[in-house]
């Protein structure tokens, strides 16, 4: 009898995602991964203060190959990382343990598929795609030492990301956390001790700095493979003896390979600007690469809140209570326009103290203040546009978002070719980069206001 009553009050109990305040719920969500994103990000300024004793030529060749790094983490953690995790969770939503075990086992074979690849693709195809955005001389020369080291250990950097999302999918977000915060500290002592050959580390330059996030992300991928295969989570990864099933295999890409279209076009529009910026000389674009890494402090910001709104958002949507999961989206997105839009205050009010963090170059500083004037004031409105876009894919509508995302991409490209072509000075297209932003971000927000929303 007892056991019964209280089998019925916890069934009774409400859901404290469909019930509790939006905004401390998305918070509370939101804290682990922003822990771990808020480590990820100091990596990245890390890296660029390092790199910056290494000198200009090393600055300028890190920003032509941070774009093709960043879409690498950003396919494996967030794209087909959501595939994964949406996955596994659905299998043991659903009390399916079989399944879920052997959509972990397909995970590890897309990372294997999926690292290798990205090796060959970068090792064959590097210099020339520097060369497109730009390399020249010691800048290209560095750009593949950099390349190569990084893209060789790209299997490393796909398992742990994957591992991860698995154990994500499990509800565990704890485990996945604190091992990423462990990978980027590791990554910091590793990549400054091997870049800049400090204390018993050699210095290896450029190549120190990709070896030492190989090795931190293969040490983060080591431990999550052992505790995964050792049953420590909510089920044991088998590592061996599972047939390979075209469904579990179309069950990850289905949500994996619509949400890289996203992540394709952040980079690809990066990866245009990087080639514009680069005709304006090495410092224009050492100083771009170091304002864009403000930029992609964005990312894992809003990531960390976004991903809080996929479950809000779709659970709401299945209790038929649509008016919440507006009310979801729009908290959220207006929590992450107002993080990344003080962000963009504080670079725009001081840009001078951010470029001299990684360069004393007066023609790098002032290229970097160029950027972060005209660009910074907008980033509130790429945090909301991304935010919501997260929402969207609660929703299960994301075709107005993608569009948002293409639009942006449009006005950079051919807003960008053609100053290029008018001789316009490096200031427009900084100015272009942040319309493009405020486009965005409006593009968005109206496709979120005319989606409908529930059946």
């Amino acid at each position: 009898m007892t056991t019964a009553i209280s089998a019925g009050t916890a069934a009774a109990r409400p859901n404290p995602i469909l019930s509790a305040p939006i905004l401390p719920t998305i918070l509370r969500l939101s804290t682990p991964n922003m822990m771990a994103m808020a480590a990820t990000s100091g990596v990245a300024i890390a890296e660029t203060a390092y790199v910056g004793l290494l000198g200009t030529a090393s600055l300028a060749a890190m920003a032509l190959v941070f774009p093709l790094a960043m879409l690498m983490q950003m396919l494996s953690a967030g794209a087909m990382g959501g595939g994964v995790s949406s996955a596994v969770s659905r299998a043991l939503g659903a009390g399916d343990l079989d399944r879920a075990r052997s959509i972990a086992y397909h995970t590890m074979v897309i990372a294997l598929a999926c690292g290798l690849f990205l090796t060959a693709v970068f090792l064959l195809f590097g210099p020339a795609l520097y060369r497109v955005l730009g390399g020249r001389g010691e800048v290209l020369a560095q750009a593949l030492i950099y390349s190569n080291t990084l893209f060789a250990g790209a299997l490393l950097v796909w398992l742990c990301n994957l591992s991860a999302s698995i154990v994500r999918g499990m509800g565990d977000m704890r485990v996945p956390s604190a091992t990423l915060l462990a990978v980027a500290a590791l990554q910091v002592v590793a990549g400054g001790g091997l870049g800049l050959g400090l204390g018993p580390f050699p210095r290896l330059g450029m190549a120190g700095v990709a070896l030492g996030q190989i090795i931190a992300y293969g040490a983060g991928a080591a431990f999550l493979i052992w505790y995964l295969a050792a049953g420590r989570g909510r089920f044991a990864l088998p590592l061996s003896n599972v047939p390979m099933r075209r469904d579990h295999f179309t069950d990850i890409l289905k949500v994996g390979a619509v949400a890289g279209i996203s992540s394709i076009q952040s980079v690809l529009t990066v990866l245009v600007l990087t080639a514009l910026v680069a005709r304006f000389g090495e410092e224009a674009l050492a100083g771009y690469g170091i304002g864009t890494r403000i930029e992609f402090l964005l990312i894992p910001i809003t990531f960390a809140v976004g991903v809080s709104l996929v479950p809000m958002v779709g659970m709401a949507i299945g209790a038929g209570n649509i008016a919440r999961a507006r009310a979801s989206a729009w908290t959220g997105g207006l929590l992450a326009f107002a993080i990344t839009g003080a962000i963009g205050l504080l670079a725009w009010l001081m840009p001078d103290h951010w470029a001299r963090l990684f360069t004393d170059n007066p023609r790098v500083i002032e290229a970097t203040r160029s950027y972060l004037v005209w660009v910074g004031p907008t980033f509130g409105f790429y945090g909301l546009g991304l935010c919501l876009y997260f929402a969207a894919q609660g929703s299960g509508r994301v075709v107005g978002p993608v569009i948002a995302g293409t639009t942006r991409l449009a006005v950079i490209v051919v807003g960008g070719f053609w100053l290029a072509s008018s001789g316009a000075p490096a200031w427009t297209m900084f100015a272009l980069v942040g319309a493009a932003m405020v486009v965005y971000g409006l593009a968005t927000v109206a496709a979120i206001r005319l989606s409908p929303w529930g059946r």
